[in-house]
């Protein structure tokens, strides 16, 4: 299964139009707060890791799950910062690509 940005960020627009109310908007200024909570979901994978090991991170259930909730929280951050700016999926595929193919030649 196949899980696209686009998907992601409508899901992000029906979470942020029904918390409008108490969520600050998704402008340029608020990036700053997403971006310091997303390294703060950042930090609660690698404690997982840390506290649980990648053996155990891996292959048990309820850490897993621990795991892919606190990566969700991540992804959400990060769909918010893109929506701060603007930046659509379509705009960061191809700067991903163009990332990918410069890293590609970097070494040669």
């Amino acid at each position: 299964m196949d899980f696209s940005l686009n998907e992601m960020q409508e899901m992000q627009k029906k979470l942020e139009e029904r918390y409008k109310e108490r969520w600050e908007p998704l402008v340029p200024e608020s990036s700053r707060n997403k971006l310091l909570w997303m390294v703060g979901e950042i930090g609660e994978v690698i404690d997982i890791v840390k506290k649980n090991g990648p053996e155990r991170t891996a292959k048990d259930e309820k850490t897993r799950e621990h795991l892919l909730e606190e990566m969700s929280d991540i992804l959400m951050y990060y769909n918010e910062v893109m929506m701060c700016f603007n930046i659509s999926p379509e705009e960061l595929k191809q700067a991903y690509t163009q990332k990918i193919d410069k890293n590609m030649n970097r070494w040669k």
